[in-house]
């Protein structure tokens, strides 16, 4: 993983984690239902960037590296893994 990468990620990762506390709290103050539901599709919507973020820099370091590397079954190996978690995504 890019350096570059790694740290806007925990940033956002962090950022994803006091929206959870927010929403926990929010559901211990017994707030307006449609407030924490608007909230947690907010934290589905950061956390969607981060596995796009995550997936993007998979594609451009590790499927690229086997692709350049000439190896056939790295390159089936690691395009099965990329299919696989995009299908899990998308349920």
């Amino acid at each position: 993983m890019r350096k570059d990468i790694k740290t806007s990620c925990q940033k956002r990762l962090s950022r994803i984690e006091g929206q959870v506390r927010g929403l926990a709290k929010m559901v211990e103050e017994e707030r307006y239902c449609i407030d924490i539901v608007t909230q947690i599709s907010a934290v589905r919507a950061a956390l969607r960037r981060v596995e796009e973020e995550m997936l993007k820099d998979h594609v451009s370091h590790c499927v690229e590296h086997a692709i350049a590397s000439g190896d056939k079954a790295d390159q089936r190996r690691k395009i099965a893994e990329l299919m696989a978690v995009v299908g899990r995504a998308e349920r």
